[in-house]
């Protein structure tokens, strides 16, 4: 059984410790050069899959395949895949030359092949110049290229990343990331990209799967999840959402009229049948007048809270208490201020319940 098409695949893959099933029943496929992100939140089964394809785990049923080849009871070593760690596993009593060459010692490359792919791989993730020094000598997000020039230089089928940034404060984890896509884009590198910051997946992936309870709830681009999200914990999840109760009045063709608190607007049905229904609503698509003449429905405001190029308001209305996000920042709000609510097509879906 082989599949050319697609870098790694999972066929039914379940993992069991005695009677929990860390992931259960996981079936999917990424595409070569591209960054697949696993995310979700702890003890969803994320980390466990990308054990499960490095071969630091073994499968309890189903089948792995890794450049069309199945994998699922070779050893880690038998693999073509390389792991950066969440703590840069760097050695400290060596050099970064000598780190970045580890792996590569193994090899039947001579010590000046080695060398020479060494120096490349520093030199690919901006360190030319640091292979003597050793890693307590460098910033936390130099020794994180440390650990990725390692993976890289031995030229792995797939690259995988456990939480790479979790050790790095807010601005150097934009930066590093933004460092990491650049040169997986740049080296087309089949990645997959296990976090549970969903920022962070939104910024660096080309799809990505997210989990649950040890399943998949959603599988799609950032834009797909984030516009589309099919269930309340996939709204929720994926960034800011107001979940609220809605009525699905009327269908047709693939739209749907829905009744949001008073406020009608027509959405794609996605399969929903009249009556009652969940809405995700992002804080970014409520819209707010202060004049009681245009359509919506009465809110009042609780608070808001300026922060310099945005303001978060809290509102009271009929569907319950609503986040949103205005940046129009001229005039703030008072608080007990009585508005009118509407929401724009675009940030607003139909979801299921959990």
């Amino acid at each position: 059984m082989e599949n050319t098409e697609a870098a790694v695949e999972f066929w039914n893959v379940t993992k069991a410790y005695g009677e929990v099933q860390a992931v259960r029943n996981l079936s999917f496929s990424i595409e070569r050069g591209k960054l697949v992100t696993l995310l979700g939140p702890s003890g969803c089964g994320k980390t466990t899959t990308l054990r499960l394809i490095a071969g630091l785990e073994m499968v309890t049923e189903g089948n792995i395949f890794i450049g069309g080849k199945e994998v699922t009871r070779l050893s880690a070593s038998d693999r073509d895949v390389s792991m950066v760690f969440q703590s840069y596993a760097l050695f400290p009593h060596m050099t970064v030359m000598q780190n970045v060459s580890y792996g590569l010692t193994m090899s039947r490359l001579t010590k000046a092949q080695v060398s020479e792919k060494a120096l490349e791989g520093l030199e690919l993730v901006g360190l030319a110049g640091f292979g003597g020094r050793l890693p307590s000598e460098l910033s936390g997000g130099q020794q994180q290229r440390v650990a990725v020039a390692r993976a890289l230089v031995l030229e792995p089928e797939v690259l995988l990343f456990d939480e790479p940034l979790s050790n790095l404060d807010a601005k150097l984890r934009r930066r590093v990331r933004e460092e990491i896509r650049e040169l997986q884009q740049k080296l087309e590198l089949t990645t997959i990209y296990v976090t549970h910051d969903q920022e962070e997946a939104l910024a660096v992936s080309d799809r990505i799967i997210v989990m649950n309870e040890a399943v998949i709830a959603q599988e799609g681009t950032p834009r797909q999840l984030y516009e589309e999200p099919d269930s309340l914990f996939v709204a929720d999840f994926i960034g800011d959402a107001n979940l609220a109760k809605a009525e699905l009045v009327q269908l047709d063709g693939k739209e749907a009229e829905v009744n949001i608190g008073g406020f009608t607007m027509r959405l794609p049905h996605r399969g929903l049948a009249s009556g009652a229904v969940n809405v995700a609503i992002r804080p970014q698509a409520i819209y707010l007048e202060s004049s009681n003449d245009q359509a919506g429905i009465p809110g009042t405001i609780q608070k808001g809270v300026y922060l310099g190029n945005h303001v978060e308001y809290t509102i009271d209305s009929p569907v319950g208490e609503l986040f949103m996000i205005d940046h129009q920042v001229d005039q703030l709000q008072p608080s007990g201020s009585k508005v009118t609510i509407s929401f724009l097509r675009r940030g607003v879906s139909l979801v299921r319940a959990d």
